[in-house]
C-alpha cells in the first residue's frame, strides 16, 4: 500500500520545530534547489504571489526527493479553490484572513468529504497516486494539516475560539496585516505589534495547538522558536535571491 504519511503534520503533533521558507518565485526549479538544501517545508503562495494551479502542481512535482513538506496558501478561505489544490496533493493548507469560529469550521469542511464536510469527490486523482492508495477518500482527513492565518483584531479577538475548533492544526499569525490593523503598516516590529505577537503566541499553545509566524529578521526568529512557535518561516525566496545577487555585485563594484 503506497503511504500518504504527512511528515510536517506529525512532526508538529510531536511539537518538533519546523524551520521553512516562503516562496514568491513560482518556479519549479528554484523551488525544487530550496527543498534540497534542508527546510522543513517550504510555503507555496497564491495569496500574494501570481501562482496559478498548474504552477502550484509542477512546484509540488519539482518537491519530490527534497527534504521540506510543501504547504500551500490558497488565495482565500474558498471551497472551490481548497478541492483542486486537495485533488493534486497538497496536504497542508494555510488559509489567509481567518476571523471567526465559523470561518474556521467553514475551512475544515471544505478539507473533509461527507459527512465530515463537503469536499467534492474524485475517484483516482494525484492526491491518491492516481488511484494507488488504497482507501485514500477515508484515510486522507487523518493526514491533512489545516493551519489558519489570524491577521485582524477581529481574529485577535476570536483567536481561542478559532483555535479549538476540531480539525485546525496550528494557528499562524500575520504580522504584516496585523501591524497594519494595530495602526503600523509596514512596520511589524513595532513594540506595540512584537507585544501582541508574543501573547497571541501563549494563547494559541494555550490551547494545544503548533503556533507559526513569518519573519525575516534572524534574531525575531529565534525568539519567536524560543517563544515555542512550532512552524517558523525565517525568509522567503526573493528577498535571499535579491540580497545575495545585489551583495556579490556590490563587491566587485566597490
Amino acid at each position: 500500500m503506497q503511504s500518504i504519511h504527512n511528515n510536517f503534520k506529525h512532526a508538529i503533533q510531536k511539537g518538533q520545530k519546523q524551520i521553512g521558507l516562503w516562496s514568491h518565485l513560482c518556479s519549479p526549479i528554484s523551488i525544487e534547489i530550496l527543498a534540497h538544501c534542508g527546510y522543513d517545508w517550504l510555503l507555496l503562495d497564491m495569496e500574494h504571489s501570481p501562482n496559478d494551479l498548474s504552477e502550484i502542481l509542477a512546484q509540488l512535482q519539482a518537491m519530490k526527493g527534497g527534504t521540506a513538506t510543501p504547504i500551500v496558501r490558497p488565495p482565500w478561505n474558498d471551497m472551490v479553490t481548497f478541492k483542486r489544490l486537495l485533488d493534486i496533493g497538497v496536504q497542508n493548507l494555510l488559509v489567509p484572513y481567518i476571523q471567526t469560529a465559523q470561518e474556521a469550521r467553514d475551512a475544515v469542511s471544505y478539507t473533509r468529504y461527507p459527512p465530515q464536510g463537503v469536499r467534492g469527490y474524485a475517484g483516482a486523482p494525484r492526491a491518491s497516486n492516481y488511484g494507488r492508495v488504497k482507501d485514500y477518500a477515508k484515510l486522507n482527513g487523518n493526514e491533512l494539516c489545516l493551519l489558519l492565518q489570524v491577521e485582524t483584531l477581529q481574529g485577535l479577538d476570536n483567536l481561542e475560539d478559532i483555535a479549538n475548533v476540531e480539525g485546525v492544526d496550528g494557528v499562524f499569525i500575520g504580522p504584516g496585516d496585523l501591524s497594519a490593523a494595530l495602526g503600523h503598516l509596514g512596520n511589524p516590529k513595532h513594540p506595540d505589534v512584537l507585544k501582541v505577537i508574543d501573547q497571541a503566541i501563549a494563547r494559541i499553545k494555550a490551547c494545544g495547538k503548533a503556533a507559526g509566524i513569518l519573519t525575516g529578521d534572524e534574531a525575531l526568529a529565534k525568539h519567536y522558536v524560543a517563544q515555542g512557535c512550532l512552524f517558523v518561516a525565517v525568509g522567503a525566496d526573493q528577498n535571499v535571491l535579491r540580497d545575495s545577487a545585489s551583495a556579490l555585485v556590490q563587491r566587485f563594484k566597490d
